[in-house]
């Protein structure tokens, strides 16, 4: 019997060529696909994958973000997590958000085929040339430069960062609410605790401590985080 996998990427001719690789499969299925992370998280909630194809690079949530809040939901979910780069952020971040493999997009068909493999037989994998950067970090002795440095951020809890980058981001309470399946009011709290926590009075504040922080490298032009 095949496994049922949902394919998550916001461009349709990367979910094409992934379709067109496991076409004929008889080992995987693409049961489902989705354009953004709130909209995989919903679908996992109907429909429990066996494994998820996780773009890294997602609208709204990203794909670690994403990974999270599956988990969070469904820990039994297997998830995949697939990049353009191979930087130690990245993969460090895929891998402690709970993903089972790292693979990158200019890797071959076989080398996606196997991770499928190894993640559905319950092991880990990462694509040959991270594994190889990796091992050359770890040789090197400083794989620990991977680390984030202490920020002002680290006393905000793992959702209110989430919330913190959409603000950042110039999306409204609204847009967030359904980007994270809150309640506007919910968020609107979240907002007033962070800038509590943070010092700052205004979502400009907390826009640049973001920024500061590397949380977010693109604030959206003409974006203020209104209500």
């Amino acid at each position: 019997m095949s496994l049922n996998v949902l394919l998550v990427d916001d461009h349709k001719i990367m979910r094409d060529g992934i379709k067109a690789i496991l076409r004929h499969s008889d080992e995987f299925h693409i049961m489902a696909e989705a354009e953004s992370g709130s909209e995989a998280v919903q679908i996992c909630k109907k429909q429990r994958p066996d494994i998820v194809l996780m773009d890294i690079g997602l609208p709204g949530l990203n794909g670690i973000e994403t990974t999270t809040e599956i988990l969070r939901l469904h820990p039994t979910i297997k998830i995949i997590i697939l990049s353009m780069y191979d930087d130690a952020h990245s993969v460090v971040g895929a891998i402690r958000s709970g993903a089972r493999a790292f693979v990158l997009k200019k890797a071959s068909d076989g080398d996606l085929v196997d991770a499928l493999r190894t993640v559905a037989k319950g092991g880990s994998y990462l694509s040959p040339q991270v594994s190889d950067r990796l091992l050359h970090r770890i040789q090197r002795g400083d794989l620990d430069s991977a680390k984030p440095l202490p920020t002002a951020l680290d006393v905000l809890s793992p959702r209110e960062l989430q919330v913190l980058r959409l603000v950042a981001e110039g999306k409204t309470s609204k847009e967030i609410a359904v980007l994270l399946d809150l309640g506007v009011q919910t968020v609107r709290s979240y907002r007033k605790t962070m800038m509590k926590k943070l010092g700052v009075n205004n979502v400009a504040g907390l826009t640049q401590l973001a920024l500061a922080s590397g949380i977010t490298h693109f604030p959206m032009p003409g974006g203020n985080g209104a209500s």
